[in-house]
C-alpha cells in the first residue's frame, strides 16, 4: 500500500502522540487546564497575542529572535538581500499602515514591532503553491515541506506581510550553532516561522515565548474561552496587520 509523505507525517504524528499518552499538549490546549479537570477539552485554533508596550522595555532586546533562530536553524547572512527571517523587528508605520496617523502614540513610532508568519485564517500561500508544500493544518498552523518546495517564489508574491524567505544561497553554513533537533534547510527553497509545531507536539510554549523575557509574547488556543490568550483579547483592544485583505491573521497586537 503506498502512502504519501503528508498521510505519513500526520500518522507518525498521531502515532507519537497516542505513546505518549495524554500529554502536556492537552493541558496548553485547554489553556492550563490540568490533567484530571472535569470539562469537555475544546478544539484547537492556536494563535498569538504582543504586548508591544512590555517589548519595548528594552528595546534592544532580540532574546526572542534570539531563541527562534537558534531553536530551527535560521541561517545568518550579511548581505540583507539574501537575509532569512523567522521573527524580525519592523517600524510601526511599516507593519501597521492603516493603523499609521499623526496621533499614533510617540511610544508605537519610535519603537520597531515585531512580526513573523501571522497563521492566517485564509491563507493566500496555501492557495498558490502548485506542489503544496505549504497547507494549513486543523489547528491553524500554516506549515512547510521544504522537500516538496521546488523554489517557485509564488508564495513569497502571494503573501502580503513579507513573511517567508527565500534561500538564494545553502544556508547551512550560516547557522552560528547546530541545532541537531531540528531539520536544516537547502539552497532554493522557501522558509518561515512554523509556530514552533515541533514544541506543540510536546506540549511545549514556542521559543520565542519562553525567550522573551518581558513576557510580551502570549501563545494559546483561541477556542478555549479560558486561555489567556482569549482573557487578554476580551480586556484589551489588539489589532491586526492588513485585516482589510480577509486573510484573518491570527497574531493580535495589543494597543
Amino acid at each position: 500500500m503506498s502512502i504519501d509523505r503528508r498521510t505519513f507525517l500526520g500518522v507518525a504524528g498521531l502515532s507519537a502522540l497516542a505513546i505518549a499518552g495524554k500529554s502536556s499538549l492537552v493541558v496548553l490546549a485547554q489553556g492550563g487546564q490540568r490533567e484530571g479537570a472535569t470539562g469537555i477539552q475544546p478544539a484547537t485554533r492556536w494563535a498569538m497575542v504582543i504586548d508591544p508596550r512590555k517589548c519595548q522595555k528594552d528595546q534592544g532586546c532580540t532574546d526572542c529572535i534570539a531563541a527562534c533562530d537558534k531553536a530551527h536553524n535560521v541561517p545568518h547572512f550579511t548581505d540583507r538581500a539574501h537575509e532569512v527571517k523567522w521573527i524580525w523587528k519592523e517600524p510601526f508605520d511599516n507593519a501597521f499602515p492603516d493603523q499609521e496617523s499623526l496621533y499614533t502614540a510617540e511610544a508605537f513610532k519610535s519603537t520597531p514591532i515585531l512580526v513573523f508568519c501571522n497563521h492566517c485564517d485564509k491563507p493566500p500561500c496555501v492557495r498558490v503553491c502548485p506542489t503544496k508544500a505549504t497547507w494549513k493544518r486543523e489547528d491553524g498552523v500554516v506549515m512547510m515541506d521544504w522537500h516538496r518546495c521546488i523554489g517557485c517564489k509564488y508564495c513569497i508574491v502571494a503573501c502580503p506581510y513579507g513573511s517567508r524567505s527565500f534561500n538564494f544561497f545553502d544556508p547551512r553554513p550560516r547557522i552560528k550553532e547546530l541545532n541537531p533537533d531540528f531539520p536544516t534547510r537547502t539552497i532554493g527553497v522557501v522558509e518561515k516561522c512554523n509556530f514552533c509545531e515541533e514544541r506543540l507536539a510536546k506540549g511545549e510554549q514556542p521559543a520565542c515565548v519562553v525567550g522573551c523575557p518581558e513576557k510580551a509574547l502570549v501563545f494559546g488556543n483561541l477556542e478555549d474561552s479560558k486561555s489567556e490568550v482569549r482573557e487578554l483579547l476580551r480586556t484589551r483592544f489588539a489589532i491586526r496587520r492588513k485585516p482589510e485583505l480577509g486573510t484573518n491573521p491570527e497574531i493580535y497586537y495589543l494597543v
